[in-house]
């Protein structure tokens, strides 16, 4: 009996201690519970309201800017995540996390090489509809049995999210929290209206506040560095001399103020409130500099080397916290920066800057961004992102005439080059003076591709442009009528409407320049549906740009507001977008494959219906006799970073039953022949009647297929083939006498669709024609050959933009 009444009193605590802890377990916060998680634990409520917050970045080498080592900004902290029950479905809400629509993949055992710092995460299960990872399942915030050797990367598609803000990029890796900004405060009056301001105390982001460097022992070098932040390429020597006067003066007038004596020798009460009030207001501002170098000494020693691309890069000496915060023996550091030829105000410097002749930037929205290109033998070609940093990208930007380098982009960011491609693993120290006395490497077509095509994204001084114009009414901050500032009669300032009777395209990538929006996706010529604002004024017409402009200031209007439809409705608008695409034509094929056809008329009704022959072909007997026409194919690649796609929507779309298609585009490619002057012998033109993916590059889908009333378009990493046995894929010779031309196409003439770069969208070739037979030769993309070689090549001047006039 006793053994069994032990047995059920041992039996009794048993259950109890184990009912206990469950008990405690539902009552104890959830904070404890992540003490002791279990091996899978879900999200509370109170991390989903921080999903906002958490910051995920990719790190790692080798890498491109798309793929790394996942690592997560947690508890002031970076940290990685282990490997373990990894998946797709983790690597697609990371990559949509950092901007991406998806991930093509994802690595394991540090492929991108080991993290350091704690492994945040660890058998994380997402089910790939996530917002963000830390939704996902997994043991809980630092629980981990891994090692550095299992951390995960990630692998994503190369397109980014519209509208996303620009994430992942190879950039400088800084302590954030001991330098946050840099700025120049001019001292003088006149400086502090003109921009970009190029002289003044260096002022570092401190707290609330900003606080300045104290000068003992500052170098020419420090100054470069600062310079560059800022977007100027050079430094200037500074008259030190002068500030130290100013900063004397202003001591002087603050402890001796002026001091009104009557006649008998003595100040009078009323004399001395007006002698204290009036050295308080002429002394106001000079007290307010020399409180500004009292005190605020935030960083005591700087010691660049002259090759850093951020001031928090150099070797630093901040004030203790305890600390005086004083430059005994010194005063705060002022630096003088030369801008580049783009930005300078004045024009009476006796020698002006020069940048580079065989280094160019192609591609980008934005002023100071692009595709890297450069020089040899006549020829532009593009830069593999092999070993590609922002040291190098900096040598690149300073000899354009801007800044160090903001980002090194790899990967093709900027679009895709179509002739060589000459150097690889470049290796800048960062103070060269050109790319060119970089160390490098001679590729061949097995090492890099043009998908590896290096990009800058170059720091550029302030200019303000941004403050003049905006945009109301959109759905986004992308997209909006245009409004502009202008003074008014008084002398004080108001917002007005631009007329929309010829606004287009190219005025379109000024604004969305100006405005740091990146891409024209389109120029709106009617703003009805964006009637938000009170803004009714019409204040612009007659604007014209080129597309090049880095303002609507700089572009041509009237000097007399002229516009027939002066309501608000009819205004202007834009539709900006960080992404666009990029047709270029592929000049060897079409030197290649062209011929000379005797063509029957009674094959040719559809053609003249759709005029694809000339003039005279009109005064023919039909249907007997024939034309002579000059053949040849056109590969039209997309190498930019979106899809192209026609203006009209499908349902505007025109039949024509003749050919049995639709017609997307009134215009999609000219050809003609022109003599050694310039002047057109021939001429035809091509409607884009079925825009399709004839084949792409090695693992891009096909998208667009004209079949069964299909979508029309050219995909990204994708080319349409018009092959040379097509109507209308020729010009009408008939009329041409023997001799030499030159043979012209330009791609989409008309702008009608958003482009990032219009000028490779025009390709010529030197023609011979002896009336029985024709040659191609020397077929090159319009800004393919340098200006010098150009030049040589049409024999005449004027021509050098390759658009038809």
């Amino acid at each position: 009996m006793q053994k069994s009444r032990r047995r059920q009193q041992l039996a009794c605590s048993l259950l109890f201690g184990l009912w206990l802890p469950c008990c405690l377990a539902q009552t104890t916060p959830s904070n404890a519970a992540t003490r002791t998680p279990s091996p899978l634990s879900t999200p509370s409520p109170s991390v989903k309201s921080q999903t906002a917050q958490l910051k995920v970045r990719l790190s790692g080498y080798p890498r491109k800017h798309n793929e790394g080592r996942v690592e997560l900004f947690h508890q002031g902290e970076w940290g990685t995540i282990c490997d373990d029950d990894f998946s797709i479905h983790n690597a697609n809400v990371l990559c949509r996390h950092l901007g991406f629509v998806s991930a093509t993949g994802w690595t394991h055992s540090a492929k991108y090489g080991k993290g350091q710092g704690k492994i945040w995460l660890d058998n994380v299960q997402c089910n790939g509809g996530e917002k963000s990872i830390e939704l996902c399942m997994s043991r809980g915030w630092g629980n981990s049995d891994c090692t550095h050797d299992e951390d995960a990367g990630v692998v994503c598609k190369d397109e980014r999210i519209p509208g996303f803000v620009d994430s992942n990029v190879i950039e400088t890796r800084v302590n954030e929290n001991s330098i946050e900004a840099v700025r120049l405060r001019p001292v003088v009056a006149m400086s502090r209206r003109k921009l970009p301001i190029t002289e003044g105390v260096v002022e570092v982001k401190h707290r609330d506040g900003w606080a300045q460097i104290c000068d003992l022992g500052w170098t020419i070098k420090n100054t470069h560095v600062v310079c560059g932040m800022l977007g100027f390429p050079h430094e200037r020597k500074v008259n030190k001399n002068f500030y130290k006067r100013l900063k004397k003066r202003a001591a002087e007038k603050l402890s001796r103020p002026k001091v009104t004596v009557s006649a008998g020798g003595r100040q009078t009460p009323k004399a001395k409130a007006k002698a204290n009030s009036k050295s308080k207001q002429s002394s106001a501002g000079k007290r307010l500099y020399l409180e500004r170098q009292k005190n605020h000494f935030h960083i005591h020693s700087v010691a660049c080397s002259g090759a850093e691309v951020h001031l928090a890069a150099c070797p630093l000496e901040f004030s203790k916290p305890n600390g005086t915060s004083t430059c005994k023996g010194g005063t705060a550091a002022v630096v003088s920066c030369m801008p580049g030829p783009l930005f300078m105000q004045s024009n009476g410097l006796k020698k002006k800057p020069k940048t580079s002749s065989n280094v160019r930037l192609k591609g980008g929205a934005r002023v100071g961004e692009g595709r890297v290109e450069v020089l040899k033998d006549t020829e532009w070609g593009t830069v593999c992102d092999d070993r590609w940093n922002l040291q190098s990208a900096s040598v690149v930007c300073r000899e354009l005439g801007f800044g160090s380098a903001k980002e090194a982009l790899t990967g093709g960011r900027m679009g895709q080059g179509m002739g060589p491609i000459y150097m690889n693993e470049v290796k800048c120290l960062g103070n060269e003076k050109s790319i060119w006395t970089c160390p490098f490497k001679n590729i061949t077509s097995e090492d890099c591709q043009h998908v590896e095509d290096a990009a800058v994204r170059c720091n550029v001084p302030h200019m303000g442009l941004e403050d003049s114009i905006r945009l109301t009414g959109g759905r986004t901050r992308y997209e909006g009528r245009v409004e502009v500032l202008h003074p008014d009669v008084n002398g004080t300032q108001s917002w007005g409407l631009i007329c929309g009777e010829t606004w287009s395209t190219k005025e379109a990538m000024v604004i969305c320049r100006q405005l740091g929006l990146g891409y024209a996706n389109q120029g709106v010529q009617e703003t009805w549906y964006w009637d938000s604002s009170n803004v009714t004024e019409m204040i612009l017409s007659g604007v014209k740009c080129s597309g090049s402009e880095m303002s609507l200031s700089q572009c041509q209007r009237h000097k007399v507001l002229s516009c027939q439809k002066a309501g608000a409705k009819f205004a202007a608008g834009v539709i900006c977008s960080d992404t666009t695409s990029d047709l270029v034509l592929n000049a060897s094929l079409v030197q290649q494959t062209v011929y000379i056809e005797d063509r029957p008329l009674h094959m040719l009704y559809c053609a003249a219906e759709e005029d694809c022959l000339s003039k005279s072909a009109a005064k023919a007997n039909w249907p007997y006799g024939h034309r002579r026409l000059l053949r040849f194919s056109s590969q039209i690649h997309n190498i930019g970073r979106a899809d192209f796609k026609p203006k009209a929507g499908r349902h505007s779309w025109v039949w024509h039953a003749c050919h049995g298609h639709y017609h997307s585009m009134d215009i999609f490619t000219h050809y003609d022949l022109m003599s050694a002057n310039g002047s057109r012998v021939a001429e035809g033109h091509k409607a884009s009647f079925c825009l399709e993916d004839s084949d792409c590059q090695e693992g891009v889908s096909k998208r667009y297929e004209c079949a069964n009333f299909g979508d029309q378009g050219i995909t990204v990493g994708c080319w349409d083939l018009y092959r040379h046995d097509i109507d209308c894929q020729w010009i009408d010779i008939t009329d041409v006498r023997p001799g030499n031309y030159i043979l012209q196409i330009v791609i989409n003439p008309n702008q009608e669709v958003s482009e990032s770069d219009f000028t490779n969208n025009a390709m010529k070739c030197n023609c011979k024609y002896d009336g029985h037979r024709v040659w191609l030769h020397n077929c090159h993309i319009g800004d393919a050959f340098s200006e010098e070689a150009e030049r040589r090549f049409e024999k005449y001047p004027g021509q050098l933009n390759n658009h038809i006039p």
